[in-house]
Order: structure tokens, then sequence, then C-alpha cells
């Protein structure tokens, strides 16, 4: 119940800072919005650091390079998310992001890429996200 609880709560923080970071593009620019955001979250992922000491700076040594990179991806969600918002509007972004993130899951899963267990997807998985993508045609009308 934790796991649920915890991935609601980023649910709806990630909808909140696509939200505000569309407002904060349109006054400065998508790319500015981007820094900004990066930024202000290193600074409180630093901060909460700090104060919950669960892990040594060092250990990052033990992490593979490319996994390092993941946080640059940040840059091209923000950006891709507020052009979305921008032109399609929250909904249809918010969905749309739901199933690009659920479709590329069941390929790590299926495939078992990034050392995760593989996963059998079976026919109620696949009429699942088929039903996601009727949705969001549907939330497109």
């Amino acid at each position: 119940m934790k796991g649920i609880l915890f991935a609601l709560l980023g649910g709806a923080c990630i909808t909140l800072q696509g939200v505000a970071n569309t407002r904060i593009s349109q006054d400065i620019g998508t790319w500015q919005a981007a820094t900004i955001t990066q930024l202000t979250g290193f600074i409180i992922a630093a901060l909460i650091w700090l104060f919950v000491r669960d892990g040594k700076l060092g250990d990052y040594k033990k992490v593979k390079p490319l996994y390092l990179a993941g946080g640059g991806f940040a840059a091209i969600i923000i950006f891709t998310e507020v052009t979305a918002i921008q032109q399609i509007g929250v909904t249809l972004t918010i969905s749309a992001l739901l199933i690009a993130q659920l479709c590329l899951t069941f390929i790590i899963d299926i495939n078992g890429w990034f050392g995760v267990v593989k996963q059998k997807m079976k026919m109620p998985q696949f009429i699942g996200l088929a039903m996601m993508i009727a949705g969001v045609i549907i939330l497109k009308f």
C-alpha cells in the first residue's frame, strides 16, 4: 500500500511540475524553465540528503556511467512535456505520457533490460494498455 501512495504522490507531482513549467516557460522560455526546475530539484534533493544521510557520496563510483547520465533525461522530459502541454493541453499530454511510459516499461520488462528481472506479459496487460490508448483517443475528440 505504501508503494501505491508514493506512486500516486509522484504522479500528482509530475502533473503539477508540468503545469508549473509550462507557465514558467511562457515568461522566460522552455530551456530556461528546465534549467530552473533542475536546479531547484537538485537543491531540494541535496538538502534532504543532508538531513537523511541514507548513503555515502562516494557510492556513486559503484554505479555504471550509463546510469549516472539518467538525470540528463529530465531536461528532455521537461522540454517535451512543456511543449506538448502548450500544444495539446494538460490532460492529453499526461495521458500520452503515461502510455509512452507504460509501453516502454513493457519492453523493458519483457526483455529484462537494465538488470530488471524478465516478466511475462499476458493478455490482460495488453488489453489494459489498449484500453488506455483508446481512452486517450476518446479524450482527444
